[in-house]
């Protein structure tokens, strides 16, 4: 490992570091050196036969800019350099059992946080205030920070994918969308769940939302290495379920339309030490059991005449985090109320 120096007059500033020798002694590792010494050792490295390596430019760096550019420059001339970041992913999609273990921690943690937040929602409060008190709720449950900026989207809002403003008022009547989630020991915890400021749907919300929780269930159950299915695989199930459950209340949607306006994103992706995990490896390939993933179809429907007009306006998502299994999944995420009985008697319990 390479690591700044103790440095007095820096620490006083900025708090202690390890040192060299700290670092030999708090994370075992065989050797340790000064940073200052590394731009030379890289150089060095770059003649072996077989150096792993991704482009600094794109990660911090001890190197100087025009250390790193001449580096890079250097390296696009030796055959001997293969990329590291798809080297690593592979290692991270299958999860330890150890793994597991923090992620059900993680995911109990911002399940709890969800239970607190749909008590405490109300038409008084801000989007920005339900953040707030996600936000306290998985750190005082032992989160270090949220795993990535939340959507807090109340009525329309929720019809922008990536909403993430957070700072209008809910109005009574309206859902409030919320994906969130903490990160505890360095994974990740992403879920979303969407219910009624004031704690009851009405019957185009209750509607709507199950034909969205149908789909969410039944594409949960394929989460498992006998059902012999990748993500892109679940995926193509959500969309048929979803256009059979739209049309069973008055929808008449085609292929087009249900894709690209009504549910435009991908049903999941994996989960771990990042929301997005292993971002470089195809959602095509073959769900493995400690693998984990996200299930999380939503429907938007926008002010538009070609959609029912009592469902106009409404933006539901439904999302879990999941542990392939061999026969079936485990969800990590199962304590955060989704059923629309027990969402409204959460709601309806503020004490």
């Amino acid at each position: 490992m390479f690591i700044p120096p103790k440095n007095p007059s820096a620490e006083l500033w900025d708090g202690p570091r390890t040192g060299v020798e700290g670092v030999k002694e708090l994370f075992a590792a065989d050797e340790a050196f000064d940073s200052e010494r590394f731009p030379m050792f890289i150089k060095d490295a770059l003649l072996s036969k077989h150096v792993f390596m991704d482009s600094p430019v794109l990660t911090p760096s001890i190197l100087s800019e025009n250390t790193v550019k001449s580096m890079v420059d250097f390296a696009k001339n030796q055959r001997s350099i293969k990329p590291l970041s798809v080297l690593i992913q592979e290692l991270r999609i299958i999860k330890s059992d150890y793994e597991i273990e923090v992620m059900k921690k993680s995911g109990q943690i911002s399940a709890k946080s969800f239970i607190e937040a749909m008590k405490w929602t109300s038409p008084e409060f801000t989007e920005a205030q339900l953040w707030a008190k996600l936000d306290y709720e998985c750190r005082m449950r032992g989160s270090s920070i949220l795993a990535y900026v939340p959507v807090v989207a109340s009525g329309p809002n929720g019809l922008s994918m990536h909403y993430v403003r957070n700072d209008m008022k809910m109005n009574d009547g309206d859902l409030v969308l919320v994906d969130c989630g903490g990160e505890y020991n360095g994974y990740a915890s992403d879920i979303t769940r969407t219910w009624p400021v004031n704690g009851k749907f009405i019957e185009p919300q209750r509607e709507l939302y199950q034909a969205v929780l149908n789909v969410n269930k039944a594409c949960i159950k394929l989460c498992s290495e006998k059902a012999n299915i990748s993500l892109h695989g679940i995926h193509s199930v959500s969309t048929r379920l979803m256009k059979e459950e739209l049309a069973k209340i008055g929808f008449k949607v085609n292929t087009w339309e249900l894709e690209r306006v009504l549910y435009p994103h991908h049903v999941g992706h994996y989960l771990g030490l990042d929301v997005h995990d292993c971002h470089d490896l195809d959602r095509s390939r073959k769900l493995k059991k400690n693998m984990v993933v996200t299930i999380e179809p939503g429907i938007y429907v926008p002010y538009d005449s070609r959609f029912p007009e009592k469902y106009q306006g409404i933006a539901i998502r439904i999302e879990d985090n999941c542990v392939i299994g061999d026969e079936e999944p485990y969800v990590l995420t199962a304590t955060a109320p989704k059923e629309v009985v027990d969402i409204e008697y959460c709601c309806a319990n503020t004490n």
